[in-house]
């Protein structure tokens, strides 16, 4: 069995190497913004030690084992080709999810951290471990228990494995100094047994990252540099107490286009709140989302409550209107989960109509769908109709709670956001087939270099 002969130090960047060599530590954490090549370096270091330690097991978790697959694992399988090794010298499954290095057989093994028990029970005792590699910990302190949670997988794969254990934390910091994975950082950097390197894509050789990713990041930078910094530089640049502060009036236009082959609606519901059908064209040659028109009622301000039925009667009119105005034969429309009632009214509104209306639950991730909102606004790619009034004074006065910020947690505030929630969806909808006309790929979309 040949191995091709590389250099550690071609592989992976002059600010890891310090940290990939270090034994002295027992906590090592890795930082960065986008393209700073961390889980690459953790990729090949887990990697190394399973094939040059007598006896060594690498434990890899992420909070969600559904994320594994598309992210570290595939790293660490990508690492096995760059270190040179042939990959037919490793068993490696996908049930149970785990790389095993034949001559030795030292194990990598994959779970995530809801069924660390079960993946303690799998491993061979025989193989002390060596590695605990936490992947995306800000999933740890926003969907998980934290850094009480953080201490109790370093108790779970300690014990009995003393010598020579190290835990290899990655994740990009959040924009909010104050979330609670930044407090954390800041304690365990007090600590003397933990080594902390920050890095950015600068620090990567451009080679390594192509033109395309380079002028990415440098186009960022011209257009909205707070956001670069956070982006591409991973640093804490705070939060604006104004969601959309990069909304203004290049975003306010009417479409040129005069039809479209597909229009999508967002929907919020409300009862005494506003209901409202938020509209826009997707304009592929564009690239863009192209609001067209919206629908808004407030039983409370109007002192007129609508049933659904009656909801219903004015979305097939709105619908109408849309179809004939742009010969749009394909609705998409994405409705608020909790508004059962309403869709099923608007399923039978629409059944004898002369054009498709395709019914979807919208994706309800707020933190996930305003992000996604932010980035089309700031490339240009999200714009609304003049006419949508209620949407436009909304994306002017849509704003976080100012002690949800300082407690680390970003929560709108729940004052006239319908047209925010009803753009939401639409934008989350549209997402797949929007996303890759971004100058790079969302992170969470995509493996990190």
């Amino acid at each position: 069995m040949t191995r091709k002969e590389v250099r550690i130090s071609d592989l992976i960047i002059p600010a890891f190497w310090d940290s990939f060599n270090d034994t002295d530590h027992t906590h090592k954490i890795l930082t960065s913004g986008r393209a700073g090549t961390k889980t690459s370096e953790a990729a090949i270091e887990a990697v190394y030690k399973v094939v040059n330690m007598d006896d060594c097991a690498v434990v890899v978790l992420r909070k969600r084992h559904n994320k594994l697959r598309k992210t570290v694992y595939k790293e660490i399988k990508r690492a096995i080709k760059r270190l040179g090794i042939p990959e037919s010298a490793f068993k490696i499954t996908v049930s149970p999810m785990e790389i095993t290095y034949k001559p030795n057989g030292n194990t990598i093994y994959f779970s995530g951290s809801d069924s660390i028990d079960d993946t303690k029970g799998i491993i061979d005792e025989s193989k002390p471990i060596k590695l605990v590699l936490l992947d995306e910990v800000s999933e740890f302190f926003t969907d998980g228990e934290g850094e009480d949670e953080l201490q109790n997988i370093e108790a779970t794969f300690i014990r009995g494995n003393e010598e020579d254990f190290q835990m290899l934390y990655l994740f990009n910091p959040p924009k909010n100094p104050n979330a609670p994975v930044m407090v954390w950082l800041r304690k365990m950097q007090k600590r003397p047994d933990v080594l902390h390197v920050h890095v950015d894509y600068r620090d990567v050789p451009a080679k390594w990252l192509g033109a395309k990713l380079v002028a990415a990041a440098e186009l960022l930078k011209e257009i909205d540099e707070r956001q670069w910094r956070w982006l591409w530089l991973g640093l804490c640049i705070g939060v604006d107490e104004m969601i959309y502060y990069m909304f203004g009036e290049k975003a306010i236009h009417r479409t040129d286009e005069t039809a479209f082959q597909i229009i999508g609606v967002g929907v919020d519901y409300g009862q005494q709140n506003a209901t409202t059908f938020q509209a826009a064209g997707l304009n592929l040659a564009a690239h863009k989302i192209e609001g067209l028109a919206e629908y808004y009622h407030s039983g409370r301000d109007t002192g007129k409550q609508k049933s659904p039925s009656e909801y219903a009667k004015d979305f097939v009119t709105f619908v109408d209107e849309l179809h004939e105005k742009y010969s749009c034969n394909i609705f998409y429309v994405f409705i608020d989960p909790s508004a059962k009632g309403l869709a099923e009214e608007i399923k039978r509104a629409t059944r004898m109509a002369n054009y498709q209306v395709l019914l979807r639950d919208a994706e309800n991730d707020v933190a996930l769908g305003i992000s996604r909102v932010q980035k089309l606004l700031t490339f240009g790619m999200l714009s609304v109709d003049p006419a949508q009034e209620n949407a436009i004074d909304e994306f002017g006065t849509y704003e976080y709670d100012k002690k949800s910020i300082e407690k680390g947690r970003e929560v709108p505030v729940k004052i006239h956001d319908h047209a925010m929630d009803a753009i939401r969806y639409l934008v989350m909808g549209f997402w797949s087939k929007i996303k890759r006309f971004l100058p790079v790929q969302d992170e969470e979309e995509e493996n990190e270099t």
